[in-house]
């Protein structure tokens, strides 16, 4: 099974071309275009990409994990207990 495996390094098996990778790029035209208009940026409402009850849920993620944080720290200091 595996006295062979030279032979296979040097035929490639699925490449159709298998210097693709080295030949040089086509050149691509750049189609006439006039001076572009100036943007306006448009309003959506997102926020990184989020929508207003996404980001509601991540805050209140946010706040269980700061609270249940606080509270292992305030028990590992001795500051608080349980009983």
């Amino acid at each position: 099974m595996f006295d062979n495996l030279r032979d296979f390094s040097d035929n490639p098996l699925y490449e159709e071309d298998q210097n693709d990778l080295y030949k040089d790029p086509e050149p691509v035209s750049k189609p006439s275009v006039a001076a572009p208009a100036r943007k306006t940026r448009k309003r959506s409402g997102k926020f990184l990409g989020m929508t207003a009850q996404q980001r509601f849920l991540l805050a209140v993620m946010f706040m269980f994990a700061v609270c249940l944080i606080g509270t292992l720290a305030m028990l590992a200091l001795g500051k608080m207990s349980i009983f």
